[in-house]
């Protein structure tokens, strides 16, 4: 959130990356996107839920989708969304009005952070995104993300939340990427508060999210090796708020993941690794595919 799903100071919107620091007019990134792709639904498993396509042929009579050892998350529904949008910067009118999230108004959105070298949050959570959408396909899940940088900007933070909510999610993520000042590493999952206000109402899923949070932060940090944040709570790696509307406004299990830090050198230097962005893809994955188990496992 460059710092708004994150941060420490200042900043605003929801993932705006409470940006610590003046940025300078992000660049774009320049390394291709290996999984690329257009389009927001995966259609994979035919549940019809949130615009899927029909079934492809692998239901039983009942209809019910049969997982397979190679395709455990057959059946499930994750919707990812990579924070903010590439071209929020050519929108500043928009991305300002205010919008509800229950416990008080908040920015539609936000630009986001960016390396001191230029690469902008907006590009690494798409990034990202990307290559978290091709794993989870991989073990046969369902993926939509809220937006695929084709939009003019957005979507507002309220809407980013329906996305899930409409999709019937099973669970959802946010990317994003802190702007903290130089020394201050790590990565940090923020997780929903309890909260019941105006359209906000939390309180269904804050014990589902945690454990979701969970196993996201010790399956990215088994798979990136990185800790957990330095700069901010008991450096557990995870932080509870009610200031996001990304999160006040869901109604399905829902965390944000703040990757590392990119204003510090050493995580920019993570950041900006392709190499290390498909290990950051894997730990997600990994985490999603934790919580679901574990969900069904209770069930």
């Amino acid at each position: 959130m460059g710092a708004a799903g994150c941060g420490v100071s200042g900043g605003t919107g929801d993932g705006d990356g409470r940006d610590r620091s003046t940025r300078s007019p992000a660049a774009r990134a320049t390394e291709p996107d290996p999984h690329g792709g257009k389009g927001k639904d995966d259609g994979g498993d035919g549940r019809g839920r949130g615009g899927d396509h029909a079934g492809d042929g692998d239901d039983d009579a009942g209809g019910k989708a049969r997982k397979t050892p190679g395709r455990p998350l057959r059946g499930k529904v994750i919707v990812v969304d990579p924070g903010h949008n590439p071209h929020n910067r050519d929108q500043p009118g928009k991305i300002s009005r205010p919008v509800d999230i229950g416990t008080g108004k908040k920015e539609c959105d936000t630009t986001g952070t960016a390396t001191n070298s230029g690469y902008p949050e907006a590009e690494f959570t798409l990034d990202l995104a990307h290559r978290v959408r091709a794993q989870l396909r991989e073990r046969g899940a369902t993926v939509k993300l809220t937006h695929d940088g084709d939009e003019p900007y957005g979507p507002c933070v309220d809407e980013r939340a329906e996305k899930g909510n409409q999709a019937q999610a099973d669970a959802a993520i946010s990317l994003h990427a802190d702007g903290a000042p130089s020394g201050s590493r790590g990565f940090h999952v923020i997780l929903p508060a309890p909260v019941h206000a105006g359209a906000a109402d939390t309180r269904e899923i804050v014990r589902p999210s945690e454990l979701l949070g969970t196993e996201l932060r010790d399956a990215f940090h088994d798979a990136t090796g990185e800790r957990p944040a330095n700069y901010l709570g008991d450096g557990n790696g995870l932080d509870t708020r009610d200031d996001l509307g990304g999160l006040n406004l869901s109604k399905v299990p829902k965390v944000f993941l703040e990757c590392g830090n990119m204003r510090d050198p050493r995580d920019a230097a993570n950041l900006t690794s392709a190499k290390w962005r498909e290990k950051a893809a894997r730990g997600v994955a990994d985490g999603i595919a934790a919580f679901l188990a574990a969900q069904e496992g209770k069930s």
